[in-house]
């Protein structure tokens, strides 16, 4: 363990997808010296452990204008990296299998595309053809945007962490967060097991463990964490990249997209308490399996090649937190909370930059972050907004 600086220009606690790439937007910004403090090692936590998923089609406008940014991040990486996450722009399916979903698709799909998404509504026969690995004749019809893809978690770890190396920003892995310290309603100091230090500005991430890291600085944070599994089928023809769209089935709560010959595919389950949980529940698996065969009719004669479950993180609402802490006084000045509610690979880029400028200038041109705070929450942990409807099935309560 190096020895931390007494001073820095700004900290950032924690060193997942979030808390990462923040500290280097900060560094690129132009401050000097930014200390990144993480309590176990960069990337040992849900951002090595996830599927990948990338997306524009949120349900939200927050959630769209998030994942089109994000897109655009991964995309053009490697112009100012040299090395990239691994994006592949493979196209996501969202498909109906009701008309309320339809009905409601077809709002969703006029609200993103006013945003400038690419997306469109794809007829049964259509999606039909586009996934011929799809039993035929299930679904009312799906949208579709060409774009959203995946990238690859690991390399993402990978990018991140050469970012940081290669930017100057001062990595300090097993160190843990303990505290803030405040005057006069702003921060002055963070306090870590490694010692204190001084600095002004404070960006505080965690993922399943932020609300660990809220009650350290004796505030609420309603973020929780839960159980996602993930498993990659056996190879088959059948599953072939070129005949395997991204496609989440949202009301079963299950999406897939290909990988190594085979089926990559994840689920949660709702009714499961909040809590770290990295065991392979696998009678909930064999639950999710028989739908997945259903669909996907080739994978109910295929083994299962990889599979493990990681504590993913969740807001009631599902929508990110970007604002200051609220401290007994209000707002304190210097600190910014920034969480991507579940949707680290999807968002965490945007989630990123935009926390970074709100700590430099209060203010950011990513999303519209009026609503985003923690202001919205009542003493209960309720939002005040409606839930993005195109979310994993995790709890309602932390």
């Amino acid at each position: 363990m190096t020895r931390l600086p007494g001073s820095a220009d700004a900290v950032v606690v924690g060193g997942g997808t979030i808390g990462a790439w923040c500290a280097w937007f900060l560094r690129r910004a132009g401050l000097e010296r930014v200390v990144l403090v993480e309590a176990g090692t960069l990337g040992k936590g849900a951002s090595s452990r996830a599927a990948g998923m990338v997306r524009a089609q949120g349900g939200t406008e927050a959630a769209v204008r998030l994942g089109l940014w994000t897109r655009d991040f991964y995309r053009g990486q490697r112009d100012e990296l040299v090395i990239d996450s691994g994006f592949v722009e493979q196209g996501y399916c969202m498909p109906c299998f009701t008309a309320t979903e339809v009905e409601a698709a077809h709002e969703r799909i006029a609200m993103q595309q006013r945003l400038g998404l690419e997306v469109r509504w794809l007829e049964p026969a259509e999606f039909d053809e586009l996934n011929p690995s799809v039993a035929p004749g299930l679904t009312l019809g799906s949208s579709y945007a060409p774009g959203d893809g995946w990238i690859d978690p690991p390399r993402n770890v990978l990018a991140y962490t050469t970012a940081l190396v290669t930017s100057g920003v001062e990595v300090h892995e097993n160190v843990a967060f303990t505290g803030l310290g405040t005057a006069g309603g702003a921060v002055t100091t963070v306090h870590t097991s490694a010692g204190d230090v001084q600095t002004g500005l404070v960006v505080l991430t965690g993922g399943p463990q932020l609300a660990e890291v809220g009650r350290r600085v004796g505030a609420r944070f309603p973020a929780g964490g839960t159980r996602h599994q993930v498993v990659v089928t056996e190879p088959h023809p059948d599953l072939a990249p070129e005949r395997v769209p991204m496609v989440f089935d949202v009301l079963a709560g299950i999406y897939w997209r290909p990988e190594e010959g085979g089926l990559l595919w994840g689920m949660s389950n709702p009714d499961e308490p909040v809590g770290e949980a990295r065991e392979f529940d696998q009678d909930y698996f064999a639950r999710m399996r028989a739908r997945v065969a259903e669909l996907v009719p080739v994978t109910g004669k295929l083994g299962v090649r990889r599979s493990w479950a990681a504590t993913i993180d969740f807001t009631p609402d599902h929508l990110p937190i970007l604002g200051p802490v609220l401290g007994a006084d209000g707002p304190v000045a210097g600190t910014v909370v920034a969480a991507a509610g579940g949707h680290g690979m999807m968002w965490g880029p945007a989630v990123s930059r935009a926390a970074a400028d709100l700590l430099l200038t209060g203010r950011t041109d990513v999303v519209d972050v009026t609503d985003l705070g923690l202001d919205r929450f009542d003493a209960d942990g309720r939002s005040r907004l409606a839930p993005d409807p195109i979310a994993l099935p995790f709890p309602e309560r932390t």
